[in-house]
């Protein structure tokens, strides 16, 4: 079944006015120390790979993707149902705690980051991932 892609507003403004937007958000963090908190934290079960989808899906491009929004994954009801789009801070919120406590219902075994620099060098990595 197609989903709709939604992008954020920032997005959508920034792709409609181009440069006349200003600059797209800067991410705080370090993305060299991002890649390696990924390989330990993430990569066992998602791939920074598009359209290579492990136990989880493919966390390229997810800084601006709509959750639960790639076509060839099969989410949890609860992430499909979830209507919020991975921005910065709505990862930093997520990893912050057990996934099961941000998405009740959710199929992400995940019990959370408590470092909040390391969630910030693993958002700046994911903001890289294209």
């Amino acid at each position: 079944m197609f989903q709709r892609r939604r992008l954020p507003l920032i997005a959508v403004g920034w792709l409609l006015l181009g440069p006349l937007a200003g600059p797209r958000p800067v991410l705080a963090g370090d993305a060299d120390a991002g890649r390696d908190v990924f390989r330990s934290e993430c990569s066992e079960c998602h791939s920074i790979r598009a359209g290579r989808n492990k136990k989880g899906p493919s966390l390229a491009g997810i800084v601006g993707r709509h959750a639960g929004a790639l076509p060839d994954y099969r989410y949890s009801d609860a992430l499909e149902r979830a209507d919020w789009t991975w921005t910065p801070d709505k990862l930093q919120w997520y990893l912050s705690q057990p996934a099961k406590q941000a998405n009740p219902g959710t199929k992400m075994k995940y019990d959370g980051l408590d470092d909040a620099e390391q969630r910030d060098d693993l958002i700046r990595f994911l903001g890289t991932v294209h």
